[in-house]
């Protein structure tokens, strides 16, 4: 993950029982909940990707099936 800004003190509340395994664990806390927020980004921004494009798919996968994909002719297996 490339950080193009400064990062920023903020406040999280956490499970109790998970820092303290992290900790023990000597995981960095901030670290790992800034991966876990950047993997839910990617996640909800896919989500709301397929719904915005939910009928370009539809369109897309009704052709493939009405017409065979195309250029299949040149497929080698």
């Amino acid at each position: 993950m490339t950080r193009s800004t400064a990062r920023r003190p903020t406040n999280l509340s956490l499970d109790g029982d998970l820092l303290s395994k992290a900790r023990d664990l000597k995981i960095n806390v901030s670290r790992a909940a800034e991966e876990g927020i950047a993997q839910a980004i990617r996640a909800e921004q896919e989500k709301l990707w397929r719904i915005e494009n939910a009928e370009a798919i539809a369109d897309a996968n009704a052709m493939v099936e009405k017409r065979g994909l195309p250029l299949a002719k040149y497929r080698q297996f």
